[in-house]
């Protein structure tokens, strides 16, 4: 009996399986008429920087027919939507601990503020505040609603920050919320708030766009995002579907350009655009956003929101466009630190579907707990570079009690900043294979170098063996990320410094930002907490506190002065 190689072995059950389905005949016909040359080899050899003599490259071609099969294979298999790989990243590595007990979620101690009837006083209110008018009975779901339905309808357009407007959806539970409230059956502190989803979330009777002309009239209607479901049952009220760079990428989408409510000739950033413009223009309660590579982060910091971007595995994905299985990351925009605190607590956890998400990770959130247990640490070359208002920060803690030290992120290792687009490049390329087969691509809004279209190209031309290799050094850096942060509980930073967006993005540290001021232009200037995995209490105590201490979070645009037309944009 003949012994068999495992290449042979490999080659010749894909080119069994392709016959079984087409036909030897077809299957041998199409490998014929895709039969490569060692020209072609040899320009492949240079697309990826390997050297091959012309006599390996006539080996190679002997198995070329087998491997273009096997390839051909995958590529018609039929996929259900977005199916993520059979793998998936995992944060948790040698030498870190995890959080045990049980959740607690208490409200910071505040008094119910007085109100007076005047609705509009509340359209920038946080989700405590609100909360507690509702709780009390001195406002209702509806009336708060309808006050947020109003303002959608009269800024969404000038700011092109919304997509769907769910106005029939938000009555029809406003309403069963102020029944519950009203028979004493209280869901938890969001029950009753008006909110709205980044329009990559599938949600029942609502299309789905992803920002993207060939999905502008996209259902799903066996198919609801777990986010979604999840509010639906803390009793959250959704509003509306709020715009997103198209496919997650910056602030253009096919409405248009999404506003900075600060400056609406400015775009918000993105590319969770939507949610951060309107939760700082005060048109919902609260929104949720995502982050593959900055996506809460940047736009929050342009509009001047509160955003919190937890650990990777905290938040199902499921019913949520992929863009980067491996990246991809689920977190509140807001107004306030506690309000991020108490969406994010109705959120979290395993729902059986996203297998990345960790089972029994538990969350509190004591707003009240002391700081003195609190270990920080700091970015000293980063506050060097900082604005004013950055650096007074550091002053605010150390008035707090606290005693930040300095922390170096490993050294900035030139393979690290590549990581990221290998890896969103080439997992992009593959959740949205079935749209570049179909010339889908090409009717994107965004046609230049760096966008979609083309980087996607560019992704499916990423070699497995390096995608690896990138996935490997990946590793290396979450060890030296684990072991740089064990000091410290809080690792302060000035919003958006290099290279700690990119490192956090890649080993799934979690990150909030919230303002510490506004430039002499009057914009937003933020700062970052980033926290040991699965540690997000401490990153939220910590800048609650700070928020406490100052009244930022207080000041907002004066959005009746938008126009209605929005401006020529200045980049």
């Amino acid at each position: 009996m003949k012994k068999i190689s495992r290449r042979e072995m490999v080659t010749g059950a894909a080119v069994a399986a392709v016959g079984a389905l087409a036909g030897e005949a077809e299957a041998q016909e199409t490998a014929k008429s895709e039969k490569l040359t060692t020209g072609e080899l040899a320009a492949a050899d240079r697309l990826i920087g390997r050297e091959t003599t012309e006599a390996e490259r006539a080996q190679l071609l002997t198995g070329m027919p087998g491997f273009q099969q096997s390839l051909k294979a995958v590529r018609t298999s039929a996929l259900i939507g977005q199916l993520p790989p059979a793998f998936h990243f995992n944060p948790v590595i040698a030498g870190v601990t995890l959080p045990t007990g049980k959740s607690e979620v208490k409200l910071s101690k505040a008094k119910t503020p007085k109100f007076e009837g005047d609705l509009k006083s509340l359209a920038f209110a946080s989700v405590a505040t609100l909360t507690r008018l509702l709780v009390t009975k001195k406002l209702t779901s509806v009336q708060l609603t309808e006050m947020y339905l109003e303002r959608l309808r009269t800024y969404g357009p000038r700011l092109l920050c919304v997509v769907s407007l769910l106005e029939d959806t938000a009555r029809e539970q406003a309403e069963q919320a102020d029944k519950e409230i009203a028979a004493g059956k209280w869901r938890g502190p969001l029950h009753g708030i008006p909110y709205g989803l980044k329009d990559l979330f599938f949600v029942k009777g609502t299309r789905t766009t992803f920002g993207a002309p060939p999905y502008k009239n996209q259902t799903l209607e066996g198919l609801e995002a777990t986010v979604a479901t999840r509010l639906r049952d803390a009793g959250a009220v959704l509003c509306a579907k709020f715009s997103m760079g198209e496919l997650a990428m910056g602030d253009v989408w096919f409405g248009g350009i999404t506003r900075n409510p600060w400056d609406v000739t400015r775009g918000s950033s993105g590319s969770s655009a939507g949610s951060a413009s309107a939760v700082a223009a005060g048109l919902v309660g609260f929104a949720i956003g995502t982050e593959t590579y900055g996506s809460i982060v940047s736009p929050s910091r342009e509009c001047g929101a509160t955003g919190l971007r937890p650990t990777f595995g905290r938040v199902s994905r499921h019913g949520a466009m992929a863009l980067s299985w491996t990246m991809d990351k689920i977190g509140p925009i807001c107004r306030s630190v506690e309000d991020c605190a108490l969406v994010f607590a109705a959120i979290h956890g395993p729902d059986g579907h996203d297998d990345s998400v960790l089972e029994n990770i538990p969350f509190s959130w004591r707003p009240e707990s002391k700081l003195s247990a609190l270990r920080v640490g700091f970015d000293e070359a980063g506050f060097e570079r900082a604005s004013g208002a950055q650096k007074e920060v550091l002053t605010v803690l150390r008035g707090l009690g606290v005693v930040p030290k300095p922390v170096k992120l490993p050294k900035l290792d030139p393979a690290y900043g590549a990581i990221p687009g290998l890896t969103i490049h080439a997992e992009g390329a593959a959740a949205f294979a079935e749209l570049a087969a179909s010339g889908g691509l090409r009717e994107l809004v965004q046609q230049g170098n760096n966008a979609w279209p083309n980087t996607f190209r560019e992704g499916a031309l990423v070699p497995a063996a390096d995608y690896l290799q990138a996935q490997r050094v990946r590793r290396r850096l979450q060890q030296e990320m684990v072991a740089a942060l064990s000091a410290v509980d809080v690792y302060v930073t000035p919003a958006g410094s290099a290279p700690s967006i990119t490192y956090t993005n890649l080993t799934g540290h979690p990150t909030l930002l919230t303002r510490c001021g506004k430039s002499e232009r009057g914009l937003p200037i933020s700062i970052e907490f980033t926290g040991n995995l699965f540690r997000e209490e401490a990153i939220l105590r910590l800048a609650f506190a700070y928020e406490q201490a100052t009244e930022w979070h207080t000041q907002w645009p004066a959005v009746e002065n938008l126009p209605v037309e929005p401006p020529a944009l200045k980049r």
